[in-house]
């Protein structure tokens, strides 16, 4: 039987494979129950995790875990399983957001498992990017990547970066008065803090910006940090949206697996990411930010790539804190 060959071993490195997705401030709202008589992973939302005012619906929560989901998804081919994935099965538990059954592999995805060496290697950058295109022909492939799961990939033209560059500043602006956001922020940041497991440590922030229009969050804020110093970021920045037709939950697993593919193929391809959610996180901005000459009817997240250094990789909880055997 599969189970049988499911050791504590295995299941512990296929959850410390999932883990490794990013998540709104490092918060890592998930958490993993595996079923050995069925070899079933379930994955729940952990809400102790959530951002009540930055995230009320829980949006960026399901994003996190539907990209932990997919890298759970990732590391089960890899290792030789055909992951069947059902979202939201039990509509009385919505907490539940997804069940992995661990089967023979009769139709393993080699795709899915090509992804696998990304996982450990993609990290979000706050560093400056190269001011270098990215190729048509890569582009192409990251849409392809988030149409597989359900979700589409933009590039917008100039004035479109022009306006995402205006709404981020927007939203900047707006958290910088808004005592509750900025509490919360502080819970996630971590300023000296070495055994941190979970947050942005402060080696993470990226140097100050000195000069150029990327949308960096600067966790920091006017806090000093030791030996950070300040770099001139992109003043073209390729920012990329990524988004789906509706806006439910269900949309929100989706669109977070689109992300994590979309992620780990872009290091594949050899570009730096990361993501950058400021505007989104004020209804009134997010709407603004979609195109609405596309069918995107929702935008879920906004996307920064190039080529840059390699960017530092964040903490995370230990398995045993996130997992749990029966």
């Amino acid at each position: 039987m599969l189970s049988q060959r499911l050791d504590a071993k295995a299941v512990t490195a296929l959850v410390k494979d999932a883990t490794a997705a990013p998540s709104m401030h490092n918060a890592q709202p998930w958490r993993f129950r595996f079923f050995h008589g069925s070899s079933t992973f379930h994955l729940r939302a952990d809400p102790g995790r959530a951002m009540p005012h930055a995230d009320p619906a829980g949006r960026a929560l399901h994003l996190g875990c539907g990209a932990a989901l997919f890298n759970l998804r990732v590391a089960a081919a890899h290792a030789g399983w055909e992951p069947a994935t059902e979202l939201l099965p039990d509509p009385a538990d919505p907490q539940l957001l997804a069940t992995v059954r661990l089967t023979d592999p009769a139709r393993i995805s080699g795709a899915l498992a090509a992804l696998y060496p990304a996982i450990p290697r993609r990290h979000t950058s706050r560093h400056p990017f190269a001011e270098t295109d990215i190729p048509p022909a890569v582009q192409d492939t990251l849409r392809d990547a988030a149409r597989q799961e359900g979700a589409r990939l933009a590039f917008p033209g100039a004035w479109h970066v022009q306006s995402l560059l205006e709404l981020v500043h927007d939203a900047e602006g707006r958290d910088a008065v808004d005592a509750e956001r900025a509490e919360e922020l502080a819970r996630w940041t971590r300023i000296g803090a070495d055994t941190a497991t979970d947050g942005i440590p402060e080696y993470a922030f990226g140097p100050r910006k000195r000069d150029g229009k990327a949308p960096v969050r600067d966790f920091a804020g006017r806090s000093p940090v030791a030996d950070r110093g300040t770099a001139t970021f992109e003043h073209t920045p390729h920012l990329v949206l990524l988004g789906t037709s509706d806006d439910g939950p269900d949309d929100w697993l989706h669109a977070g697996q689109a992300m994590e593919r979309v992620l780990l193929l872009a290091t594949v391809n050899g570009l730096s990411t990361s993501l950058t959610s400021h505007a989104l996180e004020w209804p009134d901005l997010r709407w603004i930010v979609r195109d609405p000459q596309t069918a995107m009817g929702h935008v879920q997240m906004v996307l920064r790539l190039g080529y840059g250094p390699e960017a530092p990789k964040t903490p995370r909880r230990p398995v045993e804190d996130v997992l749990d055997v029966e």
